[in-house]
């Protein structure tokens, strides 16, 4: 399936006319004819009902509809493009692991979607990916929670975040606070459990640090879901303080008493990069940081 093959369906789909669509197109109209007919071919399924007047068949229907909206996205995508490579907008990459949205990063991003002049692009992956991401250009920065050793990559711990214990709902230990010692001896749930090494390796050398070891009763890959986990009852499992603002009636929170025991957020990019995009969304970030300081 090719481009044009969209672009002639949705002129049909919206004219539901081969003469008018041929006009539009600017092609005649046997080759349109052609294109269409290839496009069902491909698809497997009649998009047209061919009699008079012309009908579009409930395949048709959806596949209209799911296509426009893959054109339209594709227009702003090419019209972006456009602007970037003229200098009209500067392109800004953000990789994000998922419990650092508790922090600046919302508002970060407000802040940066604000601004006419650049285009931002963001996607969720864990501190590894972010690096590997840099390193390959699809990201400019990232936004995670463990050390990486590259000398490619510049990492920068933004604040540490206290640790909490994510348990169900009147579960003994609450409300706490409560010890490592005490919340080894329950069953945990660990994420991610790939890639590795992750949070889930910060958490399980939090404990070692203490002489303990923990037993994981499940793995799983999102903090969505081991908060879920927790609430079924499969385990506990410890967070950042800052996921505390997910408020559910089956999950409650207990602090730590061990002090030190935080997660960092950690930024990371390319070392040497001095891009005015980045160091903007650099300076945002300190500004961003000190506010809730103060």
């Amino acid at each position: 399936m090719e481009l044009r093959h969209l672009r002639y369906f949705q002129a049909l789909a919206e004219t539901l006319n081969f003469t008018r669509a041929a006009e539009r197109l600017h092609i005649a109209q046997p080759p349109l004819s052609r294109q269409i007919q290839q496009l069902e071919e491909e698809l497997g399924v009649a998009l047209l009902e061919r009699g008079r007047p012309l009908r579009l068949t409930e395949a048709g229907r959806f596949f209209h509809e799911h296509s426009s909206a893959l054109l339209e996205q594709l227009g702003k995508v090419c019209d972006s493009t456009r602007r970037i490579g003229s200098g009209e907008k500067a392109w800004l990459g953000i990789g994000f692991a998922p419990s650092t949205l508790y922090g600046v990063l919302p508002e970060l991003i407000r802040r940066l979607r604000s601004d006419a002049g650049l285009e931002l692009g963001l996607s969720e992956m864990t501190t590894l990916q972010q690096v590997e991401a840099l390193k390959a250009g699809r990201i400019d920065v990232g936004f995670g929670r463990i050390h990486i050793d590259d000398a490619a990559i510049s990492q920068q711990v933004l604040r540490l975040d206290p640790l909490v214990a994510a348990l169900p709902a009147g579960h003994a230990l609450l409300p706490g606070p409560v010890s490592l010692a005490e919340l080894a001896r329950e069953p945990f749930v660990l994420y991610p459990g790939n890639p590795r090494p992750s949070y889930a390796d910060h958490v399980l050398a939090l404990f070692a640090t203490h002489g303990l070891q923990i037993r994981v009763a499940q793995w799983t890959n999102e903090l969505q879901t081991a908060i879920g986990l927790v609430a079924a009852g499969i385990g506990i499992t410890l967070v950042p303080a800052s996921v505390q603002v997910l408020h559910r009636v089956d999950i409650d929170y207990a602090p730590l008493q061990e002090a030190q025991a935080t997660s960092p957020i950690i930024i990371s990019r390319r070392a040497g990069d001095a891009s005015p995009a980045l160091q903007h969304c650099l300076a945002l970030v300190d500004e961003l940081s000190r506010a809730r300081q103060d």
